[in-house]
């Protein structure tokens, strides 16, 4: 009986134990430090200079498990998860679509997604446009965007946004490291406690805390690697349209920029808005209006007409006589 009591108090020892585990990591994630963001516009230098910090060192076996949380948590390098996203101006979207692709397996990355469809000008042209996500290491983002801006020819003038983020996640890996190493132990005791439970009953609860705290380890070890991939390689989001898209405005060869060209841009837009608006109102409400208002409108005349009539057919008839008394 006695034996029996210290079985049952050692499980709930190790369950408190892996629940603060479970509440320390939630109050992490609830108050890390928020996404530095190093973004640039077009004609600016980045904010964030100098190589990507590499990732803390691998500990991913070959059947993709974490083998060694002691010395995952013992790294003292940086782990940024940095990304960047592009919008740029081309010749031909389709070729500089598949050049990028090409890009990314030449660097050692992969293409995530890409898209291609159809855009229109302000003068109704049919022009292509292309969008793509790639990943690449993550020392060699800037060699990246680097070629990726020279499909443009000129990147002072046909790169029309840039920016690029990271996010520091050292300390949430650091975390996780120590809370698997934490669960790791208590599975190990309860792996002992198991082996030497003799009733029936110690030996489901012990199985079944060793089946949630196993369920823990696992959902920690997906976290970790997911932070060392995603630290290990950066993505690129890339659109990319037509230099015909945005072909300047021209007025007797005068070619208006900044503000002045907007103007004009959307008083022209304005005057073709009202121009279209006129088309639909002669060719489609009208017809409507004259077929289905006229009629309804003669009724609600003709109506009329005859409650007049009646009403003056009452005015002008005699009052009945009265009976005397």
């Amino acid at each position: 009986m006695k034996k029996r009591s210290l079985i049952i108090i050692a499980v709930i020892f190790i369950f408190a134990l892996t629940s603060c585990g479970a509440a320390r990591s939630m109050d992490y994630a609830a108050t890390s430090a928020p996404m530095a963001d190093y973004s640039k516009g077009v004609n600016e230098s980045l904010t964030y200079q100098g190589e990507v910090p590499m990732a803390a060192p691998s500990t991913v076996d070959t059947s993709g498990g974490i083998v060694n949380a002691a010395s995952a948590a013992s790294t003292s390098e940086q782990m940024i998860v940095k990304n960047a996203s592009l919008s740029i101006l081309v010749d031909d979207p389709m070729k500089s679509l598949s050049d990028i692709m090409k890009l990314a397996s030449d660097l050692g990355g992969f293409t995530v997604s890409s898209n291609s469809y159809q855009t229109y000008t302000n003068s109704g042209l049919q022009v292509p446009a292309a969008s793509v996500s790639i990943r690449v290491p993550a020392d060699k983002l800037n060699e990246a965007l680097d070629q990726i801006k020279a499909l443009t020819g000129d990147p002072t003038q046909y790169v029309t946004n840039e920016s690029v983020s990271g996010q520091d996640v050292t300390q949430a890996y650091t975390d996780l490291a120590s809370r698997l190493r934490n669960l790791e132990e208590a599975e190990t005791e309860l792996t002992k406690m198991y082996e030497k439970a003799e009733k029936a009953e110690d030996v489901l609860a012990i199985y079944n805390q060793k089946m949630q705290v196993s369920e823990q380890i696992e959902v920690i070890k997906g976290q970790m690697q997911y932070y060392e991939q995603a630290s290990a390689t950066s993505e690129i989001s890339v659109q990319i349209s037509a230099k015909a898209s945005v072909q300047p405005v021209t007025i007797a060869g005068w070619q208006p920029k900044g503000v002045a060209r907007n103007a004009v841009q959307a008083l022209i837009n304005f005057g073709k808005g009202f121009v279209n608006f006129l088309i639909w109102l002669v060719i489609y409400v009208l017809p409507i209006v004259l077929v289905i208002g006229a009629p309804i409108f003669f009724f609600i005349r003709w109506l009329v007409r005859r409650k007049r009539r009646a009403e003056e057919k009452l005015k002008v008839m005699p009052p009945l006589p009265t009976e005397k008394k």
